[in-house]
């Protein structure tokens, strides 16, 4: 969280995270497709001749007042290839939050919970308090057939009261409910800190 009192603005960060192809960037894609732009900016992606992110996905929106303050969501994503895991770190820095992207295709089980694993070692790493952070979990691609059921994801995962949403990122299904559900989480905490 970074506040500018002069401008009256708060700068908000959420990490979108989660393994390779999960959805992630197609999320911002969405967001950014289905969003005025009077209220959004430019999406910026830094990707591989392949179509891969290398680095991350940016795109700012900016949505109601926090305590007299205007509020910019800054959204990133985290590179999913395993090769990036440095950048994911990099990345997750100075988040106020994050929607963790689960690609709901049953042989994408153990890749879901290694990234996750990976989440919460990037937190310990970062002294980010776990119990503290606002955290949203995403069970993308559940258009697809050979999914696993939403229930046996979350027991994967370990999600317990952790909300979470049924998503088709590409249908734009799920997306913006749960983007409305992290920015209500990220919000919650910030006015409890200013």
């Amino acid at each position: 969280m970074l506040i500018n009192w002069k401008l009256r603005e708060i700068n908000l960060k959420i990490v979108y995270y989660g393994p390779a192809l999960s959805g992630k960037t197609t999320n911002l894609e969405f967001i950014h497709a289905h969003t005025n732009p009077k209220m959004r900016g430019d999406l910026v992606s830094l990707k591989t001749r392949e179509d891969r992110t290398i680095f991350f996905d940016f795109l700012q929106i900016e949505l109601g007042a926090i305590k007299g303050l205007k509020p910019k969501f800054q959204l990133y994503t985290v590179p999913g290839q395993t090769y990036y895991l440095a950048t994911r770190k990099v990345v997750l820095q100075g988040c106020d939050g994050v929607v963790f992207v689960a690609d709901s295709q049953r042989e994408r089980l153990a890749e879901n919970c290694a990234t996750r694993v990976n989440l919460l070692t990037n937190w310990r790493d970062l002294g980010i308090d776990a119990v503290r952070m606002p955290l949203i979990y995403q069970f993308n691609k559940c258009d697809l057939p050979n999914i696993v059921a939403p229930e046996t994801l979350r027991a994967a995962l370990q999600v317990d009261t952790t909300p979470y949403f049924i998503a088709s990122a590409t249908q734009g299904t799920g997306v913006f409910e749960t983007l409305k559900a992290i920015i209500n989480a990220v919000a919650a905490r910030v006015q409890t800190q200013i």
